[in-house]
């Protein structure tokens, strides 16, 4: 059951990754969620996920959100915000709870919830998100949405994503230090997946791997719930750090010719071709083959895909990721990167693209804008479940109308009498008999 919002509610994701900031403006009507602006702008203000520069992430974030209320025509007060990092956990949990009436209601899954999340948690760290995997309903498993359902207990198995508190707190500050209120926190990669993977990726098995600038996420959907999820402190600047020096060039250029001439697989470059290599420290530019650059770019790469790999198959999931691997973010634009990718992973591999949206899809179309769009969508889920809530009344309130509404006893009338009244009848009483 979902309730309608109401038209012209606007979303915004603010996706603060390592080299840039994106900003995503959304209206979310009764009919889909239409994309109105998009800011991005470089930063330098993180390192590998996390906030290293409060003031240059704050400079970042400024331009960004100018960048998208000028092309959406509206004012940016409230944000959905991404966090990343190495400092991201993620942990198992379970939880209990009887069921009130006999049957599951909205309060039986919050308590039930509430029962998993309350683990011990170290004091310089908080609790993110609480991801159902399934629902038990007295014996029976693999339940997605109990509510409506009969029985007498009913127990969850939970994901719980944990962040390193100070790491949360930096990245809303920024926020609030350019006049913007954070609405929640959001892990990236649950972010990128929502807006690149179908229900039918996520019902038979498929893995997220979002290469950013400094971190590499790991989602994994497996019968249609998240299984798992893990963060490798490596990303496409390792690859731009590689380039700066085997190539001897400056940052930036080897950032731009990453993008515009690099290849994963050397075998897809032919021996002919060259580039030119700007010098650095007043050398002039020389021009080196192609392939050379590939050799620097093959083995990170190999190496990023080879940890993704060995993760996976920790978690003993990997047999049951059969719609494969769906690549997102700014890094996996490279050349051959699909093809090594399912030389290494050992299964299907597609680029992600942004789904599920309409207006200025022309802008976010790209893996990199996954995110900042993922955002949006979460803000729209999360403003309907909200409205679910409100159009619905609270068990408590059901049971008080179910118990007012039965006829009462002979007993009760006389005790919800006032105290005056009561003793006029026991005075009749008494003469009486």
């Amino acid at each position: 059951m979902s309730t309608p919002l109401s038209n012209g509610e606007i979303v915004v994701g603010l996706d603060v990754g390592t080299t840039k900031v994106c900003a995503v403006v959304g209206e979310v009507a009764e009919d889909g969620i239409t994309i109105l602006g998009v800011g991005s702008v470089p930063c330098r203000g993180l390192r590998k996920g996390i906030v290293s520069n409060i003031d240059w992430t704050v400079r970042s974030i400024k331009d960004a959100i100018e960048s998208a209320q000028t092309m959406a025509g509206v004012e940016i007060r409230t944000v959905y915000a991404g966090v990343a990092g190495s400092h991201i956990r993620s942990m198992v949990s379970d939880g209990v709870a009887a069921i009130a009436g006999g049957e599951v209601t909205r309060a039986d899954v919050e308590r039930v919830l509430e029962g998993a999340r309350a683990i011990p948690v170290d004091a310089d760290r908080q609790i993110l998100h609480v991801l159902p995997r399934e629902y038990v309903v007295d014996t029976q498993d693999g339940i997605r949405d109990p509510i409506g359902m009969s029985g007498v207990r009913l127990g969850v198995k939970v994901n719980l994503v944990t962040a390193a508190t100070t790491c949360v707190q930096n990245v809303i500050r920024c926020a609030e230090r350019c006049n913007l209120a954070v609405a929640d926190v959001v892990l990236e990669p649950l972010a990128s997946a929502e807006s690149v993977l179908s229900d039918d990726e996520k019902e038979i098995g498929a893995a997220v791997i979002d290469i950013g600038g400094g971190t590499t996420d790991i989602l994994l959907y497996v019968d249609g719930g998240i299984a798992h999820t893990s963060v490798i402190p490596v990303g496409g600047n390792n690859i731009t750090n590689d380039i700066a020096a085997g190539l001897r060039t400056p940052m930036a250029e080897a950032d731009r010719l990453k993008r515009l001439s690099g290849c994963a697989l050397g075998r897809m470059v032919a021996d002919d071709e060259e580039i030119e290599v700007p010098g650095v420290g007043g050398h002039p530019p020389r021009r080196v083959s192609r392939r050379v650059l590939s050799d620097i770019v093959e083995p990170r790469v190999e190496e990023i895909f080879a940890v993704v790999r060995k993760r996976i198959e920790d978690t003993g999931l990997i047999e049951q990721l059969s719609a494969g691997a769906v690549l997102t973010g700014g890094a996996v634009l490279l050349e051959g990167m699909t093809e090594f990718a399912e030389e290494v992973l050992g299964m299907p591999v597609r680029i992600g693209h942004p789904v599920g949206v309409r207006g200025l899809t022309q802008l976010i179309a790209g893996p990199q804008y996954a995110t900042g769009v993922g955002l949006v969508k979460y803000g729209a889920q999360v403003m309907s479940e909200a409205a679910v809530r409100e159009a619905s009344p609270p068990a408590q309130s059901m049971m008080r109308v179910q118990s007012g509404a039965a006829k009462p006893s002979k007993d009760a009338a006389v005790m919800t009498l006032p105290r005056a009244e009561k003793s006029k009848l026991w005075e009749w009483i008494k003469q009486a008999f």
